[in-house]
């Protein structure tokens, strides 16, 4: 099938600036992300990009710092966006002993499963290219025993925002200071006691963002005391059939993927009703009814409604399911999740 046109402009500047690029002496970097899998698989998250070499002379230490100290001044969102993707590459993963080759996709990402037998908690596995130092990505290991785990939707459940979302996703990228996101009042202990009732359950943060944006969210939810736990982000820009990608059909294919690589697991699926997350759960349970165990939607305020591009008289009337449970904040989620034996 020919590719999208949109798709081979796209190709014609990322081959332009990658040639700039190297003229000026970048070289290839593997951006780790943290995976998931099972005791006998482990899905690989990366992304290839090329970035200026550390100078001559400074220790890693002192590069440690440095970057500690230039992340602590704060960082525009907009520097993740001029990175340029080294067009399929390949990378290699060293998990237990184990070595696999594997391509990256045309905008420098690897989203790849591989076979490996591995114990079920943390572990890491070492990426690199031909031409990169070796970086650790963390992995979760899910084990066989775990009947419960965590998917989260981001902006307005687990970060305020009080943009119109036409603009969120530029003003959060290119534009905000990371310091200057606002962590949704009471979220991270909802999530962090919902993470501690179920001893290895999986935490998987599901967004219809960038993976451009993964370490600024990442920094985000450590930083405001969320559990650890996967980013499942999309790649922003044409497709091979179409000039951008749906977003919304980036939760379906992973919530579909999760139910099916996990089919013993109940998810508590967290989202917010100001546009389609009601839907896409409603879908998701309909079609894998055993593999819900309770839906928690965070109500926006009526001025975040209006914002997030929904009016009161628009809203999803509230499904009489006692596992669909909504309110204004994690507080309140977990108090029905308490009323409900859930937590």
């Amino acid at each position: 099938m020919m590719m999208h046109r949109a798709a081979r402009v796209e190709d014609w500047l990322h081959g332009t600036r990658e040639g700039f690029a190297r003229r000026r002496g970048y070289l290839p970097t593997v951006i780790p992300y943290t995976g998931y899998g099972s005791t006998g698989w482990v899905r690989i998250l990366c992304r290839v990009l090329l970035a200026k070499p550390a100078k001559p002379g400074r220790s890693a230490s002192t590069r440690r710092r440095w970057r500690s100290d230039r992340r602590d001044a704060g960082i525009r969102g907009w520097r993740s966006f001029t990175s340029v993707p080294v067009n399929d590459v390949t990378v290699t993963i060293e998990v237990n002993g184990q070595v696999h080759r594997v391509q990256a996709d045309r905008g420098g990402v690897v989203d790849t499963v591989v076979r490996v037998s591995l114990e079920p908690g943390w572990h890491v596995a070492q990426l690199h290219t031909d031409a990169s130092t070796p970086v650790e990505a963390p992995l979760f290991i899910v084990g066989p025993t775990v009947h419960h785990g965590i998917i989260s939707d981001v902006d307005d459940t687990v970060m305020v925002t009080t943009l119109p979302r036409p603009l969120l996703a530029a003003w959060n990228t290119f534009v905000l200071d990371e310091h200057a996101r606002v962590p949704t009042p009471g979220m991270a202990v909802l999530l962090d006691r919902l993470a501690a009732t179920s001893d290895g359950a999986p935490m998987i943060y599901l967004s219809t963002g960038a993976w451009n944006v993964a370490p600024t969210l990442t920094r985000f939810l450590s930083r405001n005391l969320y559990p650890a736990g996967a980013l499942l982000l999309t790649d922003w820009g044409p497709t091979h059939d179409r000039w951008f990608r749906s977003g919304s059909e980036h939760k379906r294919a992973n919530l579909r993927r999760l139910a099916q690589e996990f089919p013993d697991i109940r998810w508590i699926l967290i989202g917010d009703d100001g546009q389609h997350d009601e839907a896409i759960y409603g879908e998701f349970q309909r079609d894998f009814p055993g593999s819900v165990e309770a839906v928690l939607i965070r109500q926006l305020s009526p001025s975040e409604a209006v914002l997030a591009g929904r009016r009161a008289k628009d809203a999803v009337v509230e499904t009489h399911d006692p596992r669909w449970i909504y309110g204004p904040d994690g507080s309140s989620l977990a108090a029905q999740l308490a009323e409900h034996g859930l937590l």
